[in-house]
């Protein structure tokens, strides 16, 4: 299914009532704000956020001290975006952005919305300074998919299929976005190891949302190639 396509057929319901019901307006359920403060922290410079949607999280990262910008594939999303932070329309896995430029990008809650993440760090990776910071705040791999019945907060079912990387719409609910855009699973190893595969070192960890954690986050840096010298 074509990214571009599912988004702009639902940008006007995420933007209206998702959010509004996910309490992004009036509250913070999954603790997105705690994750991105604590892992990306207080900077300067541009800080690129891959695949922005409507830019919620633009106004966290500016109170944090950094000049946000965004890209993201659905011109529908976008057209919410623009009012938030400066966009454009790219496709994540090819960014429209020099090497080694930028001194921080972010990714948040998108992986599952793509299938070739590990493609995308490595994208992150490239357009990084050496030293720069990716911080990745995504549903949690261990408890959220296709798999994870969240109908009861207090009492998560995990079923058979956490080990199955796929793309699906099942969902436990018909009013959130899997139901309706569909997303793509990774076990968590499989995911760690495509921050590793792309040359991004983990730094720090997060977890959020309660009882049992929805969100799973990580800092990573890109590496400082030693310079060379002469004996």
């Amino acid at each position: 299914m074509a990214p571009t396509a599912a988004y702009d057929e639902i940008a006007d319901w995420y933007e209206q009532q998702f959010l509004g019901a996910a309490g992004a307006r009036d509250g913070d359920p999954l603790g997105l704000d705690g994750v991105l403060r604590g892992l990306l922290g207080e900077g300067s410079g541009t800080c690129l956020e891959i695949g922005c949607g409507t830019g919620v999280h633009a106004a966290r990262v500016r109170e944090l001290g950094w000049t946000p910008i965004g890209v993201d594939l659905s011109a529908g999303m976008l057209r919410h975006a623009r009012g938030r932070l400066p966009v454009a329309q790219a496709d994540a896995g090819r960014l429209p952005v020099r090497d080694d430029s930028l001194p921080a990008v972010i990714a948040m809650m998108v992986h599952t919305d793509m299938p070739a993440y590990p493609q995308v760090l490595r994208e992150a990776a490239r357009v990084l300074r050496p030293g720069g910071t990716f911080v990745h705040v995504g549903v949690h791999p261990c408890f959220c998919g296709g798999f994870a019945d969240r109908g009861d907060p207090d009492a998560v079912v995990i079923r058979p299929g956490y080990l199955d990387g796929h793309w699906t719409k099942a969902s436990w609910t018909d009013q959130g976005v899997r139901a309706k855009v569909g997303a793509t699973h990774r076990p968590l190893p499989e995911l760690l190891h495509a921050f590793l595969d792309a040359g991004l070192t983990p730094e720090r960890f997060s977890e959020s949302g309660e009882p049992t954690p929805a969100v799973f986050a990580i800092r990573t840096r890109k590496s400082v190639e030693p310079s060379s010298s002469s004996f």
